[in-house]
């Protein structure tokens, strides 16, 4: 129902079709007096949206939003029926990623008729409702409503699925009208996990809270105590399937016998071994056969399979509880998180450690950048080289690993924040700020860059490189990159010196895929073995156009483009630069991720290092994880298939090692919303 949780909307892309979207120019003006809303987070404004009635009785929509400069404009017209079910709706504009352009209309006989930039179809109207796929985010008023009045029978939707909203408890906000009553609900059969949103006195739609949130104009204020009421009323959902898992029953000693084991130190797969886990440890690592299980340890027969260590993502913004748990289920016992909220963070390893909530383990980084309207959304903002670093003090004295700076941070500030976070013994790293090429970062103090497309930034023109802090992040590398000459003696001077200072590399290629390789015919390669086990509002959600193309290019263009980032990674690799695995994603993407190192040309035991022993290296976890062998804890995964002969098989999750619990691949798949095994 359009993706009604502000995090889906951020992190999906939107969708892009071959005619020109509706210019900003042409869409709808709002009238005085149209009711207003804002899209906020702590680091201020991003765009509007306004809503009001046409004199023919449509609804109508308009949104606008620039963040971080990526730009979103569109509106929308919905038609109700006599029972309140839209019967027609259009949509124009386009989103932060391409064209927005949908329909959707029931014809006389009473057949429902939708067209998006990914999809279209026909079925019968009775009895369902449209779920749009995209369009101002305010429209979803008209469904959330809907499905408040529905009650626990809940609504069937187009073109599949269905849906329900349970109630939460009602509490008490300030706006500019003086103190109003809103009620926390939950939906139901759209996402992996409960959706929140919160509704008015009257159980209509008041709005949605978050990292960014939607809110009546002036009630901006209240975004960060609604989202404490509805992460706290998710940790209460959590709390009973941590401990579900984490039961003593789970935490017996387990002997692993004739697997294939993956020795991440020494860059080998091992043929026929058993593995004793105990006490939450490896106890014993030795020849199949050779190890005898103490008195009620569990069995596992690891013919056909293979024992990894726990995966790790690099680049997980860690802070959504369910989003954690399918981690788990999808192999990842470790994480580090390039961007968190400090009292996101805090509470997340509080609950961990307390067994109230089952999540990997892992480090976070907080983002710091420069009071700007372009600024990242939830960052710490900063409007002085004294204040950056005051940030990162604060960033050091929560107890957190490490400071990330942004695109629109003041080049000049950089060196004195990073000498301070080093003086501190944080790790520092983050976008290229705006003005700056990476070896310029590199040498003002990052331990590690962050995004492919940040590093091709050395090669790009100096016009992108002084607007990095916008869309031409991605627009840049797209037009320019397929004609990068990756062997030239500046490119390799380059790998040379980023080697030598032993930067770290964080690709999520992943992330650009999708965007540049796309064409809305089929779902891209990281979602496509997920899509029979997700809920069809997310499989229909990944499918996606590609990013808008720039004047003159073609999607063949774009796609020669990704592949000079496929071969960039492989470069540094091979000049001896570290590289680390991470989605920027859900994590779903995470083998993928590896899937394209092997296209870059590392061998798969390489590609394997990135996702295990060199993050925990990076983080100075290695003590205790990323390798299995004895003393280390049992983070480990169990998958079905040989690893060595397909990364694709570390997706086959059959039973999850976290602390040395053993964890049901299966169970943890349905806790978390996967139906079954990933193809």
């Amino acid at each position: 129902m359009r993706r009604l949780l502000i995090a889906a909307l951020l992190c999906a892309a939107a969708p892009f079709a071959a005619a020109d979207p509706v210019p900003k120019e042409a869409l709808s003006t709002p009238p005085a007096g149209a009711r207003h809303y804002t899209i906020s987070s702590t680091a201020g404004k991003h765009g509007d949206i306004w809503s009001w009635t046409l004199p023919d009785g449509r609804l109508a929509y308009r949104m606008s939003m620039s963040l971080r400069g990526w730009v979103t404009e569109d509106d929308e017209f919905v038609t109700l029926g006599p029972d309140h079910r839209p019967t027609a709706l259009a949509v124009r504009g386009y989103t932060d990623q391409g064209d927005a352009t949908e329909s959707f209309s029931v014809d006389a006989r009473g057949v429902a008729h939708w067209k998006t930039v990914v999809d279209s179809g026909e079925a019968p109207f009775a009895g369902r409702r449209y779920s749009a796929y995209g369009g101002p985010w305010l429209a979803s008023e008209v469904d959330v409503d809907a499905l408040a009045a529905a009650g626990d029978k809940g609504l069937d939707l187009l073109p599949t699925g269905h849906a329900t909203l349970s109630l939460g408890a009602p509490v008490r906000i300030d706006g500019p009208k003086g103190p109003r009553t809103v009620r926390l609900a939950f939906i139901r059969g759209l996402g992996f996990a409960p959706s929140p949103v919160w509704l008015d006195g009257d159980n209509h739609f008041f709005g949605s809270a978050g990292e960014i949130s939607l809110l009546p104009e002036g009630y901006e204020a209240a975004g960060p105590k609604l989202k404490a009421l509805q992460d706290a009323a998710t940790a209460d959902m959590v709390r009973d399937v941590a401990h579900q898992f984490l039961r003593p029953a789970n935490h017996t000693p387990t002997l692993i016998d004739h697997v294939l084991l993956f020795d991440s130190v020494a860059g080998r797969y091992l043929p026929d071994r058993a593995v004793l886990i105990a006490e939450g440890k490896v106890a014993a690592v030795g020849d199949g056969g050779s190890l005898k299980a103490p008195p009620g340890a569990v069995l596992i027969d690891g013919r056909g399979k293979t024992l990894t260590p726990g995966l790790w993502d690099s680049h997980q913004h860690v802070g959504d509880d369910w989003n954690l748990l399918q981690n788990l289920a999808t192999g990842m016992t470790n994480y580090r998180s390039p961007g968190s909220a400090i009292e996101d963070a805090l509470s997340i390893y509080k609950r961990r450690a307390a067994g109230d909530l089952l999540a990997p383990d892992g480090k976070v980084s907080v983002i710091i950048d420069r009071k700007d309207p372009l600024a990242a959304q939830g960052a710490l903002t900063v409007s002085s080289e004294a204040e950056a670093i005051a940030a990162v003090d604060r960033i050091h004295d929560a107890g957190l690993w490490g400071a990330k700076f942004y695109t629109s941070m003041n080049p000049a500030w950089i060196a004195p924040a990073a000498a301070e976070a080093h003086r501190l013994g944080l790790h520092v790293h983050g976008h290229v700020p705006a003005g700056m090429r990476p070896l310029d970062a590199v040498r003002a103090g990052y331990d590690e860059v962050t995004h492919i497309n940040f590093i091709l930034m050395q090669a790009m023109p100096q016009s992108v490189v002084d607007k990095s802090n916008t869309a031409a992040r991605l627009e840049g590398p797209a037009r320019y990159g397929k004609d990068v000459d990756l062997d030239s003696p500046a490119m390799t001077a380059f790998y040379a010196e980023l080697s030598r200072r032993q930067t770290i590399i964080d690709p999520t290629l992943t992330v650009w895929e999708p965007l540049m390789t796309s064409d809305g015919s089929a779902l891209s390669p990281e979602y496509a073995p997920f899509a029979d086990v997700a809920p069809p509002a997310v499989a229909r959600g990944w499918k996606i156009g590609g990013y808008p193309l720039s004047e003159g290019l073609t999607r063949d263009d774009y796609r020669r483009s990704f592949a000079k980032m496929v071969e960039l990674v492989g470069r540094l690799h091979k000049a001896g630069v570290r590289i680390v695995a991470g989605t920027d994603g859900s994590g779903v993407e995470l083998v993928r991720e590896l899937e394209l190192y092997q296209q870059a040309g590392l061998t798969n035991v390489e590609a394997l290092q990135t996702a295990t022993i060199v993050p925990a290296r990076m983080t100075g976890m290695d003590d205790r994880t990323g390798a299995i062998a004895p003393g280390k804890t049992a983070d480990i995964i169990l998958v079905d298939g040989d690893v060595s002969r397909d990364l694709g098989n570390l997706r086959h999750v059959e039973t999850v090692f976290l602390d040395g619990y053993r964890l049901d691949g299966t169970a943890l798949r349905q806790a978390s919303g996967l139906s079954g095994m990933p193809k």
